[in-house]
């Protein structure tokens, strides 16, 4: 390595990810691993095949009643798992 090129660590994996636009998929399994943290252990065993699609969070649930309460909560679950990210990564949520 030439002298003066040298940068930190966190500089040279911030440029990797921007360069190779990985930040938002990085960012998208950042909100699919803090979705038990966010809304409970309870609610994340009757949830699955969580996917991001265009800023779009897409939610399998289990039950009539646990889909509609999420449906009233929407808003603040789309908060809460982003600021847990950092970043603005979902927009809406879609419960089937």
């Amino acid at each position: 390595m030439r002298k003066g090129t040298e940068k930190p660590l966190k500089a040279a994996i911030e440029e990797f990810l921007d360069s190779f636009h990985l930040r938002d998929k990085l960012n998208e399994a950042k909100v699919i691993a803090a979705w038990e943290k966010v809304v409970g252990e309870m609610i994340a065993k009757n949830t699955r095949n969580l996917q991001i699609r265009n800023k779009v969070l897409f939610i399998r649930v289990d039950s009539a009643a646990l889909r509609n309460e999420l449906m009233f909560a929407r808003s603040k679950i789309i908060f809460a798992l982003n600021k847990e990210v950092g970043a603005n990564v979902i927009n809406e949520i879609v419960l089937s």
